[in-house]
């Protein structure tokens, strides 16, 4: 059970509310994480925020979807990793693909350097040396990129947080973690 109240679109203040039509103009309905995160505007607003300008980046949904799902599965995440592992789907990632980078790999050199560069940010916790970020430069990251990696790692970190500190419900396919933190 959540341990923090989900907050109802049709039944909250009128900030909320414009929010939260975002996210369900964007997603066909409201996620739970979402509805939790809106217990505060400011929180609801950065988060959107992050996904809205990520979501314009250069990495592209299907790296940012499986960089999701390694770092949701690397933190005990079930809501993150189901959640991304749909949406990595219908980003046009395989099966497969999203399996791979639930456990940090893939088959492609490229996607297999930025997961091993975004989970070696979550181990060591950004402390990272410069043969890591010599090692994505060397599989065609430029500078651009490699922070959005940075940053697509922060986010993922803020709402790991979010749905494993007020357990929310998962409300999308379920997956099994592979490795709980």
């Amino acid at each position: 059970m959540n341990r923090i109240p989900l907050i109802d679109p049709a039944h909250t203040t009128a900030e909320r509310a414009a929010l939260l039509q975002q996210v369900h103009g964007a997603f066909g309905a409201t996620p739970n994480m979402f509805k939790t995160v809106a217990n505060s505007p400011a929180a609801l607003q950065a988060m959107w925020g992050f996904f809205g300008a990520l979501g314009a980046g250069r990495l592209g949904a299907r790296l940012g979807e499986q960089i999701a799902v390694a770092v949701a599965d690397r933190n005990g995440c079930d809501y993150c990793l189901s959640a991304h592992t749909a949406l990595g789907r219908k980003a046009g990632a395989s099966a497969q693909e999203m399996h791979d980078a639930q456990g940090g790999t893939s088959a492609d050199p490229r996607t297999q350097a930025a997961l091993r560069f975004a989970l070696q940010l979550v181990e060591a916790r950004g402390a990272v040396d410069a043969a890591d970020v010599d090692a994505l430069r060397g599989a065609g990251f430029d500078d651009e990129e490699a922070m959005e990696i940075v940053a697509h790692v922060a986010l993922n970190l803020f709402t790991n947080y979010v749905n494993v500190a007020f357990a929310v419900p998962v409300d999308f396919p379920a997956v099994k973690l592979r490795r709980a933190a």
